[in-house]
């Protein structure tokens, strides 16, 4: 019975000696997104300002659980009249909706370093169940701080009609299909 209860101490030891919490890096992590314009061309963009925080008890992350907040106001397309337009109400209407959320409600091991995420979405006042890709890049040491840092791009395709962004523009006009492509560098919470 000693040994058993021993056993026991010892894996809840190892699981919470494991247990990270894990903040993105911000001069090395994108969040950005593709849409087709004129069903011809495309318009890419990101979120300049993001946070993501991501949390684990299993050294392959099998288990992640992630949350993520970008400002809408932080939108950039690299034409600054476009970026004014998607703040305003035709769009994402940043004044009454600041930020965009995510957070994680599973993961699921497809092959490899390969991951499906499931999570709820919310932007503009909707939130909506979305399935997205996750690679797992890997984790290496920083050599300038020292520090463990984990890397995971993240791809996926949400409809903006789904979150009433931009009703009034046909997908002839802008896409409905919106591509995300993030790449999110985290390291260890302090």
């Amino acid at each position: 019975m000693k040994k058993i209860g021993f056993s026991i101490v010892l894996m809840l030891f190892a699981v919470s000696a494991f247990s990270q919490t894990w903040v993105s890096d911000a001069s090395h992590s994108r969040l950005g997104f593709n849409i087709s314009h004129l069903m011809i061309s495309h318009v890419t963009g990101n979120f300049k300002q993001f946070e993501a925080k991501a949390s684990t008890s299993k050294a392959d992350y099998s288990d992640l659980k992630v949350d993520l907040t970008a400002q809408i106001a932080s939108v950039n397309t690299d034409q600054e009249q476009r970026d004014n337009h998607l703040k305003g109400e035709d769009f994402f209407d940043a004044q009454k909706y600041p930020t965009l959320t995510f957070k994680s409600t599973g993961l699921k091991k497809i092959k490899g370093n390969q991951y499906k995420l499931t999570g709820n979405l919310t932007m503009h006042g909707v939130t909506k169940s979305v399935v997205l890709d996750v690679v797992f890049e890997g984790k290496v040491t920083n050599p300038m701080n020292k520090k463990e840092i984990a890397v995971f791009t993240i791809k996926g395709v949400v409809k903006r009609s789904d979150f009433g962004i931009g009703n009034k523009y046909a997908a002839a006009v802008v896409g409905d299909e919106v591509t995300l492509d993030a790449s999110v560098e985290f390291s260890p919470a302090n």
